[in-house]
Protein backbone atom coordinates (compact mmCIF):
# COMPACT_ATOMS: atom_id res chain seq x y z
CA UNK A 1 0.00 0.00 0.00
CA UNK A 2 1.61 3.46 -1.11
CA UNK A 3 1.72 6.47 1.58
CA UNK A 4 -1.69 7.50 2.03
CA UNK A 5 -0.92 11.46 0.99
CA UNK A 6 0.21 10.00 -2.30
CA UNK A 7 -2.81 11.16 -3.87
CA UNK A 8 -2.32 14.29 -2.42
CA UNK A 9 0.98 14.75 -3.43
CA UNK A 10 0.42 13.95 -7.23
CA UNK A 11 -2.66 15.94 -7.43
CA UNK A 12 -0.36 18.89 -6.28
CA UNK A 13 1.98 17.81 -9.40
CA UNK A 14 -0.28 17.61 -11.94
CA UNK A 15 -1.54 21.51 -11.06
CA UNK A 16 2.24 22.40 -11.03
CA UNK A 17 2.46 21.05 -14.66
CA UNK A 18 -0.62 23.32 -16.26
CA UNK A 19 0.80 26.20 -14.39
CA UNK A 20 4.12 25.88 -15.66
CA UNK A 21 3.17 25.17 -18.95
CA UNK A 22 0.39 27.85 -19.01
CA UNK A 23 2.66 30.67 -17.92
CA UNK A 24 5.36 29.52 -20.29
CA UNK A 25 3.42 29.37 -23.08
CA UNK A 26 2.29 32.78 -22.39
CA UNK A 27 5.98 34.09 -22.54
CA UNK A 28 7.03 32.35 -25.49
CA UNK A 29 4.03 33.79 -27.42
CA UNK A 30 5.00 31.88 -30.48
CA UNK A 31 4.62 28.48 -29.21
CA UNK A 32 2.50 26.04 -26.89
CA UNK A 33 3.25 22.53 -25.84
CA UNK A 34 2.65 19.22 -26.87
CA UNK A 35 1.43 16.76 -25.44
CA UNK A 36 2.33 12.70 -25.16
CA UNK A 37 0.98 10.24 -22.87
CA UNK A 38 3.17 7.63 -22.15
CA UNK A 39 3.14 3.86 -19.89
CA UNK A 40 5.77 2.05 -18.28
CA UNK A 41 4.95 -1.55 -19.24
CA UNK A 42 6.36 -2.49 -15.17
CA UNK A 43 4.36 -0.02 -13.59
CA UNK A 44 3.54 3.64 -14.05
CA UNK A 45 3.65 6.27 -16.56
CA UNK A 46 2.76 10.15 -17.56
CA UNK A 47 2.75 12.71 -19.43
CA UNK A 48 5.49 14.37 -21.47
CA UNK A 49 4.90 18.18 -22.62
CA UNK A 50 7.73 19.89 -24.78
CA UNK A 51 7.77 23.22 -26.52
CA UNK A 52 9.86 23.49 -29.46
CA UNK A 53 10.88 26.13 -32.11
CA UNK A 54 9.02 29.36 -30.11
CA UNK A 55 9.52 33.13 -30.19
CA UNK A 56 11.51 32.28 -26.69
CA UNK A 57 11.78 28.82 -26.59
CA UNK A 58 13.88 26.99 -28.85
CA UNK A 59 13.37 23.73 -26.58
CA UNK A 60 11.72 22.80 -23.11
CA UNK A 61 9.88 20.53 -21.86
CA UNK A 62 7.84 20.17 -18.27
CA UNK A 63 7.35 16.24 -17.70
CA UNK A 64 5.15 14.73 -15.01
CA UNK A 65 5.75 10.88 -13.80
CA UNK A 66 4.72 8.47 -11.60
CA UNK A 67 6.38 5.51 -11.35
CA UNK A 68 6.23 1.86 -9.58
CA UNK A 69 7.83 -1.78 -9.35
CA UNK A 70 8.54 -3.98 -6.93
CA UNK A 71 12.44 -3.41 -7.41
CA UNK A 72 14.57 -0.67 -7.06
CA UNK A 73 16.76 0.07 -9.77
CA UNK A 74 20.86 -0.86 -8.65
CA UNK A 75 21.63 3.09 -8.86
CA UNK A 76 19.12 3.33 -5.89
CA UNK A 77 20.42 0.13 -3.71
CA UNK A 78 23.85 0.46 -3.69
CA UNK A 79 23.77 3.92 -2.45
CA UNK A 80 20.70 3.00 0.23
CA UNK A 81 20.81 -0.83 0.82
CA UNK A 82 18.19 -0.08 3.00
CA UNK A 83 16.14 0.07 0.00
CA UNK A 84 16.17 -3.43 -1.36
CA UNK A 85 13.43 -6.01 -1.72
CA UNK A 86 11.62 -2.79 -1.42
CA UNK A 87 8.44 -1.56 -3.74
CA UNK A 88 8.31 1.55 -4.35
CA UNK A 89 6.63 4.91 -5.84
CA UNK A 90 8.07 7.63 -7.50
CA UNK A 91 6.48 10.35 -8.62
CA UNK A 92 7.58 14.15 -9.48
CA UNK A 93 7.46 17.05 -12.18
CA UNK A 94 10.65 18.25 -13.73
CA UNK A 95 11.34 21.05 -16.65
CA UNK A 96 13.85 22.38 -18.44
CA UNK A 97 13.94 25.15 -20.63
CA UNK A 98 16.62 26.01 -23.29
CA UNK A 99 16.22 30.22 -24.76
CA UNK A 100 17.09 30.95 -28.21
CA UNK A 101 18.45 34.04 -26.85
CA UNK A 102 21.83 33.66 -25.60
CA UNK A 103 21.24 36.17 -23.15
CA UNK A 104 18.31 34.40 -21.48
CA UNK A 105 19.76 31.80 -19.39
CA UNK A 106 18.70 27.79 -19.63
CA UNK A 107 16.78 26.62 -16.57
CA UNK A 108 15.82 23.51 -14.79
CA UNK A 109 14.22 22.60 -12.03
CA UNK A 110 11.83 19.30 -10.66
CA UNK A 111 10.12 18.57 -7.18
CA UNK A 112 9.97 15.08 -6.82
CA UNK A 113 8.28 12.24 -3.89
CA UNK A 114 9.62 8.87 -3.06
CA UNK A 115 8.55 6.35 -1.00
CA UNK A 116 9.79 2.68 -0.50
CA UNK A 117 7.68 -0.02 1.18
CA UNK A 118 8.58 -3.70 2.84
CA UNK A 119 5.66 -6.07 4.37
CA UNK A 120 5.94 -5.56 7.99
CA UNK A 121 8.52 -2.59 7.96
CA UNK A 122 7.67 0.67 8.28
CA UNK A 123 7.77 2.81 5.02
CA UNK A 124 10.94 5.04 3.69
CA UNK A 125 9.92 7.95 2.06
CA UNK A 126 11.20 11.49 1.56
CA UNK A 127 11.05 14.47 -0.86
CA UNK A 128 13.25 16.01 -2.85
CA UNK A 129 13.79 18.87 -5.86
CA UNK A 130 15.07 22.18 -6.45
CA UNK A 131 15.62 24.49 -9.15
CA UNK A 132 19.31 25.98 -10.40
CA UNK A 133 20.00 28.93 -13.49
CA UNK A 134 22.82 28.68 -15.91
CA UNK A 135 23.36 32.03 -17.63
CA UNK A 136 25.45 31.82 -20.47
CA UNK A 137 26.51 35.82 -20.11
CA UNK A 138 26.86 37.46 -16.74
CA UNK A 139 24.43 39.51 -15.29
CA UNK A 140 24.51 40.40 -11.60
CA UNK A 141 21.05 41.41 -11.45
CA UNK A 142 19.47 38.87 -12.95
CA UNK A 143 21.44 36.45 -10.62
CA UNK A 144 20.49 38.31 -7.18
CA UNK A 145 17.19 38.25 -8.26
CA UNK A 146 17.13 34.48 -8.83
CA UNK A 147 18.45 34.03 -5.33
CA UNK A 148 16.39 36.25 -3.83
CA UNK A 149 13.18 34.56 -4.99
CA UNK A 150 15.04 30.94 -3.86
CA UNK A 151 15.64 32.82 -0.08
CA UNK A 152 12.18 34.36 -0.25
CA UNK A 153 10.41 30.64 -0.72
CA UNK A 154 12.79 28.88 1.88
CA UNK A 155 12.15 31.79 4.55
CA UNK A 156 8.65 30.38 6.22
CA UNK A 157 10.57 27.00 7.13
CA UNK A 158 13.93 28.95 8.76
CA UNK A 159 16.48 30.97 8.55
CA UNK A 160 18.84 28.35 8.11
CA UNK A 161 17.08 26.35 5.40
CA UNK A 162 18.06 28.69 2.38
CA UNK A 163 22.26 28.67 2.66
CA UNK A 164 21.68 25.04 3.55
CA UNK A 165 20.32 24.30 0.12
CA UNK A 166 21.93 26.71 -1.80
CA UNK A 167 25.19 25.05 -0.76
CA UNK A 168 23.82 22.16 -1.52
CA UNK A 169 22.85 22.90 -4.89
CA UNK A 170 26.30 24.52 -5.30
CA UNK A 171 27.79 20.93 -4.64
CA UNK A 172 25.49 19.17 -6.32
CA UNK A 173 25.66 20.99 -10.04
CA UNK A 174 29.59 20.86 -9.14
CA UNK A 175 31.38 19.15 -12.87
CA UNK A 176 34.05 17.91 -11.21
CA UNK A 177 35.85 16.75 -14.06
CA UNK A 178 35.61 20.50 -15.25
CA UNK A 179 36.53 21.99 -12.56
CA UNK A 180 33.19 24.41 -12.28
CA UNK A 181 29.75 24.91 -11.50
CA UNK A 182 27.33 24.40 -14.46
CA UNK A 183 25.79 27.63 -13.65
CA UNK A 184 25.12 30.14 -10.29
CA UNK A 185 22.74 27.50 -8.75
CA UNK A 186 20.00 28.20 -6.65
CA UNK A 187 17.95 25.59 -3.91
CA UNK A 188 18.74 21.42 -4.20
CA UNK A 189 17.10 18.93 -1.32
CA UNK A 190 16.66 15.52 -1.31
CA UNK A 191 15.94 12.60 1.25
CA UNK A 192 13.62 15.89 2.92
CA UNK A 193 11.95 13.80 5.56
CA UNK A 194 13.14 14.43 8.85
CA UNK A 195 10.68 17.92 9.31
CA UNK A 196 7.20 15.39 8.91
CA UNK A 197 5.50 14.94 6.23
CA UNK A 198 3.14 17.93 6.31
CA UNK A 199 5.81 20.33 6.95
CA UNK A 200 8.76 18.67 3.76
CA UNK A 201 5.40 18.59 1.77
CA UNK A 202 4.59 22.37 2.10
CA UNK A 203 8.09 22.97 1.35
CA UNK A 204 8.16 21.37 -1.65
CA UNK A 205 4.80 23.40 -2.92
CA UNK A 206 7.19 26.49 -1.48
CA UNK A 207 9.86 25.43 -4.32
CA UNK A 208 7.54 24.69 -6.69
CA UNK A 209 5.29 27.59 -6.96
CA UNK A 210 8.71 29.71 -6.53
CA UNK A 211 10.31 28.93 -10.00
CA UNK A 212 8.01 31.18 -12.07
CA UNK A 213 8.58 34.58 -9.73
CA UNK A 214 12.33 34.11 -10.23
CA UNK A 215 12.06 33.47 -13.75
CA UNK A 216 10.32 34.82 -16.01
CA UNK A 217 11.12 38.44 -15.15
CA UNK A 218 14.66 37.24 -15.97
CA UNK A 219 13.56 36.19 -19.47
CA UNK A 220 11.36 39.34 -19.38
CA UNK A 221 14.55 41.29 -18.89
CA UNK A 222 16.60 40.03 -21.65
CA UNK A 223 14.32 38.14 -24.40
CA UNK A 224 14.53 41.42 -26.93
CA UNK A 225 18.95 41.73 -26.09
CA UNK A 226 20.06 42.29 -29.47
CA UNK A 227 22.67 38.99 -29.84
CA UNK A 228 25.23 38.00 -32.92
CA UNK A 229 26.73 34.77 -34.01
CA UNK A 230 29.27 34.89 -31.55
CA UNK A 231 27.37 35.04 -28.73
CA UNK A 232 25.54 31.92 -30.17
CA UNK A 233 28.63 29.91 -30.94
CA UNK A 234 29.36 30.28 -27.26
CA UNK A 235 26.11 29.75 -25.91
CA UNK A 236 25.92 26.31 -28.19
CA UNK A 237 29.51 25.41 -26.63
CA UNK A 238 28.12 26.15 -22.58
CA UNK A 239 25.43 23.91 -23.51
CA UNK A 240 28.06 21.47 -24.64
CA UNK A 241 29.26 21.06 -20.66
CA UNK A 242 25.21 21.33 -19.66
CA UNK A 243 25.08 17.79 -21.51
CA UNK A 244 28.09 16.50 -19.79
CA UNK A 245 26.79 16.97 -16.90
CA UNK A 246 23.59 15.30 -17.12
CA UNK A 247 25.16 12.32 -18.39
CA UNK A 248 27.72 12.42 -16.14
CA UNK A 249 26.92 13.46 -13.37
CA UNK A 250 22.86 13.50 -12.71
CA UNK A 251 21.82 10.62 -10.62
CA UNK A 252 18.13 11.18 -11.39
CA UNK A 253 19.39 10.74 -15.27
CA UNK A 254 20.81 7.59 -14.09
CA UNK A 255 17.66 6.48 -12.12
CA UNK A 256 15.07 7.61 -14.80
CA UNK A 257 17.03 5.13 -17.32
CA UNK A 258 17.93 2.16 -15.28
CA UNK A 259 14.01 2.13 -13.38
CA UNK A 260 12.87 2.17 -17.27
CA UNK A 261 11.32 5.41 -17.37
CA UNK A 262 10.66 6.80 -21.02
CA UNK A 263 13.99 7.89 -22.88
CA UNK A 264 12.60 10.92 -24.64
CA UNK A 265 11.10 12.05 -21.74
CA UNK A 266 14.26 11.63 -19.48
CA UNK A 267 16.43 12.97 -22.34
CA UNK A 268 13.84 16.17 -22.79
CA UNK A 269 16.70 18.17 -21.17
CA UNK A 270 18.94 17.98 -23.79
CA UNK A 271 19.79 21.22 -25.89
CA UNK A 272 18.72 20.70 -29.21
CA UNK A 273 21.85 22.04 -30.23
CA UNK A 274 25.60 22.45 -28.63
CA UNK A 275 28.87 22.05 -29.48
CA UNK A 276 32.52 21.00 -28.31
CA UNK A 277 35.79 22.87 -29.32
CA UNK A 278 39.34 21.60 -27.95
CA UNK A 279 40.56 23.52 -25.41
CA UNK A 280 38.63 26.75 -25.93
CA UNK A 281 39.62 29.44 -24.02
CA UNK A 282 37.84 32.86 -23.49
CA UNK A 283 39.25 36.70 -24.84
CA UNK A 284 41.02 37.92 -22.16
CA UNK A 285 38.82 40.98 -20.94
CA UNK A 286 35.41 39.67 -22.79
CA UNK A 287 32.10 39.09 -20.98
CA UNK A 288 32.67 35.17 -21.35
CA UNK A 289 36.01 35.49 -19.59
CA UNK A 290 33.57 37.21 -17.01
CA UNK A 291 31.38 33.99 -16.79
CA UNK A 292 34.16 32.35 -16.41
CA UNK A 293 35.96 34.02 -13.79
CA UNK A 294 33.39 35.37 -11.12
CA UNK A 295 29.88 32.87 -12.38
CA UNK A 296 31.29 29.80 -12.21
CA UNK A 297 32.01 29.19 -8.66
CA UNK A 298 29.83 28.98 -5.90
CA UNK A 299 29.17 32.59 -4.10
CA UNK A 300 27.30 34.24 -1.41
CA UNK A 301 25.16 36.36 -4.27
CA UNK A 302 22.88 37.94 -2.31
CA UNK A 303 25.24 38.98 0.75
CA UNK A 304 27.41 40.50 -2.00
CA UNK A 305 24.85 42.47 -3.17
CA UNK A 306 24.23 43.47 0.27
CA UNK A 307 27.36 44.60 1.00
CA UNK A 308 28.20 45.95 -2.18
CA UNK A 309 24.36 48.42 -1.39
CA UNK A 310 25.90 49.59 1.63
CA UNK A 311 28.94 50.39 0.59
Amino acid sequence: MAHPRLDDVKTYLLDLQERLCAALAAADGGAGFREDAWQRPEGGGGRSRVIENGRVFEKGGVNFSHVYGERLPPSATAARPELAGRSFHAVGVSWVLHPENPHVPTSHGNVRFFIAEKPGEAPVWWFGGGFDLTPFYPVLEDVVHWHRVAREACAPFGEEVYPRFKAWCDDYFYQKHRDETRGVGGLFFDDLNDWGFERSFAFQRAVGDAFLEAYLPIVSRRVDTPWSERERDFQLYRRGRYVEFNLVWDRGTLFGLQSGGRTESILMSMPPLARWEYAWEPEEGSPEAELYAHYLHPRDWLGEAREENEA
